[in-house]
């Protein structure tokens, strides 16, 4: 990942004493006392950025015109069409490639909004199904990090509930965690949102959430590796973490206490 969008993803520098997340003096760590959700992004938190954007990302490139041209007819994906229409329409940026109603046209268009690496409901709708395709004929398997199956499991034991918020759609969430290299960790899972919930920068977003899960916000911990998605869950009133995996660049960031893995919460 390139400085800039590093720093893009890791927002500006704040107290994190500020934030309500309760962080162990001596060891980093971020205390669970009092949470009873842990509310986990994807990306960069339990799965590799380069497996979303290396293997992912390209696997429903590749496999999209000959997806729609099998399914274009079914229900589910007409609804996806409809709403790739419809942000079509209302398509604000440079323009986009026309819309024509035919396989070639919606290609065109779906191309255009992964190379800009949108966060359209209906993009990742049709992503989730070729991928759920790609996971059932044994061609995907969702890679998470080596912590994830310890901390789900700890987090079970402890009377914790788990839930998921990511871009990509609830159902590639769930086929995610259902065919990981760890093996199938949804039983783990007590529920998935994604931008169907609202956008994972707007404070209502965490407030929905909470709701959902019938969790006051302030019981939910909110792990992201995206300052401005942790913003917005603190705002809402939830505790927050920020996940770097990675080295940090230009030393660690002070508006959310960081974690370099989810061992490093107790």
């Amino acid at each position: 990942m390139d400085t800039a969008l590093h720093e893009q993803r890791r927002g500006p520098r704040l107290p994190a004493a500020l934030h309500g997340s309760h962080v162990h003096p001596a060891s980093g760590r971020v205390e669970l006392k009092d949470v009873r959700t842990v509310l986990l992004d994807i990306e960069g938190t339990t799965t590799p950025i380069e497996f979303v954007h290396q293997i992912l990302f390209p696997y429903a490139r590749a496999h999209m015109r000959e997806f729609l041209e099998r399914h274009a007819a079914d229900p589910e994906v007409r609804a996806d069409l409809a709403r790739l229409r419809a942000e079509h329409a209302a398509e604000s940026d440079a323009p986009p490639p026309p819309w024509r109603d035919d396989v070639a046209s919606v290609v065109a268009y779906v191309e255009w909004l992964m190379d800009r690496d949108r966060k359209s409901t209906g993009l990742k709708s049709l992503q989730g199904k070729i991928w759920e395709a790609g996971y059932r004929a044994g061609e995907l398997r969702g890679q998470v990090y080596p912590d994830v199956p310890r901390a789900f499991a700890r987090w079970a034991s402890q009377g914790r509930d788990i839930a998921i918020f990511s871009s990509g759609s609830a159902q590639a969430q769930r086929c995610l965690f259902a065919h990981s290299t760890a093996g199938d960790l949804s039983p783990f899972i007590r529920a998935y949102f994604d931008t169907t919930t609202g956008p994972k920068t707007a404070p209502e977003s965490y407030r929905r959430i909470a709701a959902a899960l019938e969790r006051p916000l302030r019981e939910v911990l909110f792990v992201s590796d995206v300052a401005a998605e942790l913003d917005a869950a603190r705002l809402a009133g939830m505790r927050s973490a920020l996940s770097v995996r990675g080295p940090e660049a230009g030393g660690p960031p002070l508006d959310h206490p960081v974690i370099h893995g989810l061992d490093e919460t107790c």
